[in-house]
């Protein structure tokens, strides 16, 4: 298939797909007589690996080197988990931050007649005296 059918298929921008091919994200795409890239299925599961692993917020760094170690020959399984335990670590502690922003803002708005407004007074005044 050509990129623009990829593309389509993935959920990504041709651009991405040929991002992906210079990052070595995705292995070298072979071309028809006429030089377009054709996709193939192997390749487009690449495709999707690579979004889903850059949505869950892997660096670019990081899923070449778990790419290399998948694409190895030798047995790289333990490395490959340890890449992936170290990214749901990064992601559960931006999920925790995140979250505790959440709960302060559902207090700010829980507590905006009777903590907010209080508090602005109280700003207000110290500014006054500055």
């Amino acid at each position: 298939m050509n990129i623009k059918e990829a593309s389509k298929r993935a959920g990504v921008s041709a651009a991405t797909i040929r991002y992906y091919e210079k990052e070595s994200l995705i292995p070298p795409i072979e071309r028809t007589e006429i030089g377009n890239r054709d996709i193939d299925e192997r390749i487009l599961r690449r495709i999707r690996f690579a979004t889903q692993m850059r949505a869950a917020g892997m660096s670019i760094e990081n899923l070449r080197h778990f790419i290399e170690l998948f694409d190895a020959e030798e047995d790289n399984n333990k490395e490959q988990k340890e890449l992936l335990q170290e990214q749901l670590s990064v992601m559960e502690e931006k999920r925790d931050d995140l979250q505790a922003a959440i709960d302060h803002l559902n207090y700010k708005l829980n507590h905006f007649y009777d903590h907010v407004l209080d508090t602005e007074k109280e700003l207000r005044e110290i500014e006054r005296k500055d």
